[in-house]
């Protein structure tokens, strides 16, 4: 429930992060505002709604006089309205038939119960929950070429499962521009845990500065509290992708890809071959350097 209170929390963020920049004047806040409202968004658990100006403002009123606390929504002990026994039902009907439709699914319950009818949007977000669309799979969607529109603007991160070293598994963080291609930060390891995560991302804040926003996959590493209210203070929008969703990502595994087939492992060290080193900014043509895990 902690979790989910979080997530809520940074969805809002993720919202009014650019609104809430200082440097915009009244006029263009309001016009951010209004835009932002005009659209359909995603929450963490899928759906699609709308959020109202008034409840951005809000929102943006919050964050400047609390921080990212204060745009998590506080924890409830109200038990379920719904019985466990008609969600489990609705599942049943849904399985039974995939093209029913949620509409469909509450008028039966409804006639073998007995009971008030069971809200539509409810056995919609539970089915969704545990991936019974409708026709038996999610839609499918067509995905087109993307890349930010200035440096920083996005990083994109993730780990890399590298070599043995000495007896133990070696994993590779490392950030990419998703704009310039430039590798902003990285860092070997010998755990793939959130604090090798940050070290990578720590050398790119210092090496480009701060980002305005991070796309990272699911792993545990990349989801943790630590990481989500760091982002928040830096004023970082951190993006998650949707899971078995690896959209978005092309350009960090396309660097993995070719560390993979460019670098030379002997022992503790590597070596970059073909000048790859020298066009990342990490080393010059042919140079040996210590790979240390941390």
């Amino acid at each position: 429930m902690k979790n989910d209170r979080h997530d809520i929390g940074l969805f809002r963020y993720s919202l009014i992060r650019e609104a809430a920049d200082d440097q915009l004047s009244h006029g263009e806040r309001g016009d951010l505002v209004r835009l932002l409202a005009s659209r359909d968004h995603i929450t963490p658990d899928g759906n699609r709604v709308r959020v109202s100006r008034g409840t951005l403002d809000r929102w943006i009123r919050a964050w400047r006089s609390g921080g990212f606390e204060a745009l998590v929504p506080p924890s409830r002990a109200a038990q379920p309205r719904t019985a466990a026994e008609l969600l489990e039902l609705a599942e049943a009907l849904r399985r039974e038939a995939p093209r029913r439709t949620a509409a469909q699914i509450a008028t039966i319950i409804a006639e073998q119960h007995g009971q008030g009818r069971t809200s539509e949007r409810t056995i919609q977000r539970h089915l969704a929950r545990k991936g019974l669309h409708r026709g038996g799979s999610p839609p499918r969607i067509a995905y087109g070429r993307f890349e930010a529109e200035h440096p920083n603007d996005r990083w994109t991160g993730d780990a890399l499962h590298g070599l043995a070293v000495a007896g133990r598994k070696t994993y590779l963080f490392a950030f990419i521009d998703d704009h310039s291609r430039a590798i902003t930060g990285y860092r070997w390891g010998l755990s793939e845990d959130t604090v090798r995560l940050e070290a990578a991302l720590r050398n790119g804040l210092a090496a480009r500065g701060v980002p305005r926003s991070c796309y990272l996959d699911n792993g545990s590493a990349m989801v943790s509290k630590q990481l989500l209210r760091a982002c928040a203070s830096l004023g970082i929008r951190l993006i998650h992708s949707a899971p078995h969703r690896p959209q978005g990502r092309g350009k960090v595994e396309r660097f993995f890809r070719t560390n993979r087939t460019q670098t030379v492992f002997t022992g503790h060290r590597c070596r970059m071959t073909r000048g790859y080193g020298s066009r990342l900014g990490l080393s010059r043509r042919g140079r040996t350097f210590a790979s240390v895990p941390g």
